[in-house]
Parts: structure tokens; C-alpha cells; sequence
């Protein structure tokens, strides 16, 4: 046991993903469960979660979160990372204070909370213990929930193994012109934090190209590999893996795809807002999300990655530690954004 938690502390610190900047610092003291944190929230009764992680999953927290603390009514906000950002914007625009805890599968939205003083400073005891220090903000306003991964894909009623794209590159082929699917970074955080890491690595000639393939274009990056499963496109370029994980291992012909250039690690951080409505029902909230049941719930059900140690991977899933990830910071995301929406939208239109 000991010597997996090594390994895990180990892989932790080869992610490389930076979700704060600045010179190093000591995190604001840990918050611990009370009775009387317990208690406090109880008497507000309700935590809003603003959320970008699939319903299912969010529906899931909320029932885990309910059965624990019954005199707490979770309300799910669900809506795509993109979305979910304008929306609390004009909330706040408004002086409308609604969400409790913010989730976004785009990372660069909690630089950019953080600079506008929307994040509370809350550290969950967990968080202090286990997680890495390149998954914690150094001031303490937010911290890595969950890690996804983008991956590719191919159904295997119509491709097989042999024949299925290996690479990023192998998508150029013109023999997949019209078969392919793929999600849109203006409304997935998950999406355009791959489109970054992939542009810089391979360049925006490879979208260019790919553009010209006739690509099936959704939305998010969990519809994409629900189009894959159905058989609407035989070929994804890119989608969640989670969901990958959820289609196969409910029966659907789906195979996933570890392109070789290497797949794009996604963090998604969650906060404490700093005019929470429900500031202790919050505070409960957040150090449920990581707490170790929680975050094996995460990966037994949602197929998602966690960066907690004591968390285990499903047997049967390939192993994070082998697979060669491509990392960004979040900053450089939050102030690239548009420039890159606007890339991609020239190949491949809104």
C-alpha cells in the first residue's frame, strides 16, 4: 500500500499542470470538518453547484452529497464550461449571487474568477494532506477537482484496430474525410484546452487540414463520443474519455484512442464563491468533493481521473502513469482564449 501511494505522489508531480502563478507560498490553513461547520450548514439547507461535468456524474455528487447530509438540498446548475462562464458573469453583472461552487473543465476560468476577486480562500482538509502543490492555487481560491483526458476514438462495428487512426495526424488521411467527429472550443473548456496544447505542438496547419476533412461538428466534448457509439461518425477526433470509458464498459462498440504526439490533460478546478449564498453549506460542500469517497465515486462511476492517493484506478483502464500527457497552464489559456476560439472558428466555423 505504501509503496502505491508512492507511485501515485510520484505521478502526481510528472503532471506538471500549474493552476496558480506566482512566487511560492504557504496555503491558508486548512479548514477541517466540524460538527459545528456541520451543523451551520444544515440550517441554511441548500448548496447551488454550478457545474460543466457530465449530468450524470453531477447527479451522482448530488445523490452522494444528500445521502450523507440529508438536511442539505443540492441544486445542479449543468451546462458546458463555456457557457457556465458567461452565464455567471451575467449573474454577477447583475448583482445576482447564486452559485455556491463553481466547476468548470476549463481551468483558465478560475485565473480569471481569481483576478476579478469572485473566489473565496477555502482549502478542504484533503486538499492540504494529498494534493499536489501544482493542483492547488498558491492562495488557496481553488484546486484541482478531477483530471480528464481528451482523447480520440473509432467505433469498432466500422473500423478495425488495424486500420483505426493511431495519431493526431492520422486524421488527416483522406480516406476519413466525412467519417469523423469532433466537439467545438467555444463551448467546451475540455475542447479548448486541447485545441491549445495541440496547435502549439502540431500548429494551426493541422486543423487547417483538418478542417478540409468534412468533420461532423458538436458541441461538447461529451456528445461527440455519444455520436461515435450510435455509429453517426465511425472516427472521434476528440472527446472526454470518461464517457469513453462509461459507453464501453456498458457494452457500446467504442475503442479509445491515446494519440501518439501525446493526449491533452484536462484539470477541472472547483471554489468557494466569495458571495456564496450558502457560505457554510459551501465550505461543507467543496471538502466533500474531495474527500476520498468522492473521489473513488468519481472513478467508479464517472470514469474519472482523480489526484487523490488514496483514491484507486479501475482495474481494466489504462494507467494514467502511461500514458504521455500534453499539459498547459490555465493562464495561458485565460489570456489566449479568444485567439484561439477564433483560430479554430476560421477552419471550421462556429
Amino acid at each position: 500500500m505504501q509503496g502505491m501511494l508512492c507511485l501515485h505522489a510520484a505521478l502526481l508531480g510528472s503532471l506538471l499542470v500549474v493552476v496558480g502563478s506566482g512566487p511560492s507560498r504557504a496555503l491558508p490553513a486548512a479548514t477541517p470538518v466540524t460538527p459545528e461547520l456541520v451543523q451551520a450548514a444544515e440550517k441554511e439547507g441548500a448548496v447551488n453547484f454550478y457545474t460543466s461535468v457530465d449530468v450524470e456524474v453531477a447527479e451522482r455528487v448530488k445523490k452522494a452529497f444528500e445521502a450523507k447530509y440529508p438536511r442539505i438540498k443540492v441544486a445542479v446548475e449543468r451546462n458546458g464550461a463555456q457557457r457556465q462562464f458567461q452565464r455567471l458573469a451575467q449573474e454577477y453583472a447583475s448583482r445576482i449571487f447564486n452559485a455556491d461552487v463553481v466547476n468548470s473543465a476549463d481551468a483558465a476560468h478560475f485565473v480569471v474568477w481569481k483576478r476579478q476577486g469572485w473566489l473565496a480562500a477555502f482549502v478542504p482538509e484533503d486538499v492540504a494532506r494529498h494534493y499536489a502543490p501544482e493542483h492547488v492555487d498558491p492562495d488557496g481560491r481553488f484546486a484541482t477537482w478531477k483530471g480528464s483526458l481528451c482523447v480520440a476514438g473509432y467505433n469498432t462495428k466500422f473500423v478495425t484496430p488495424s486500420e483505426a487512426p493511431k495519431s493526431y495526424a492520422d486524421l488527416l488521411d483522406p480516406k476519413w474525410r466525412g467519417l469523423i467527429v469532433k466537439a467545438h472550443p467555444s463551448y467546451s473548456g475540455t475542447i479548448l484546452t486541447e485545441t491549445s496544447v495541440v496547435a502549439r505542438e502540431l500548429g494551426w496547419g493541422f486543423f487547417e487540414r483538418l478542417g478540409k476533412q468534412k468533420v461532423m461538428q458538436v458541441q461538447s466534448s461529451t456528445e461527440s463520443p455519444k455520436k461515435l457509439a450510435v455509429g453517426e461518425r465511425p472516427v472521434m477526433a476528440d472527446g472526454t474519455e470518461s464517457n469513453m470509458f462509461t459507453l464501453k464498459e456498458a457494452g457500446a462498440p467504442v475503442e479509445i484512442v491515446y494519440p501518439l504526439e501525446g493526449t491533452p490533460f484536462v484539470p477541472s478546478p472547483t471554489a468557494v464563491l466569495e458571495r456564496a449564498p450558502h457560505p457554510n453549506a459551501a465550505r461543507l460542500f467543496q471538502s466533500f468533493l474531495y474527500s476520498p469517497e468522492l473521489q473513488q465515486l468519481l472513478i467508479d462511476e464517472g470514469g474519472e481521473r482523480s489526484l487523490h492517493p488514496l483514491a484507486r484506478e479501475r482495474p481494466g483502464r489504462k494507467p494514467l502513469g502511461s500514458i504521455k500527457l500534453l499539459t498547459e497552464d490555465p493562464a495561458v489559456i485565460a489570456d489566449q482564449a479568444d485567439e484561439i476560439k477564433a483560430n479554430y472558428t476560421r477552419y471550421f466555423g462556429t
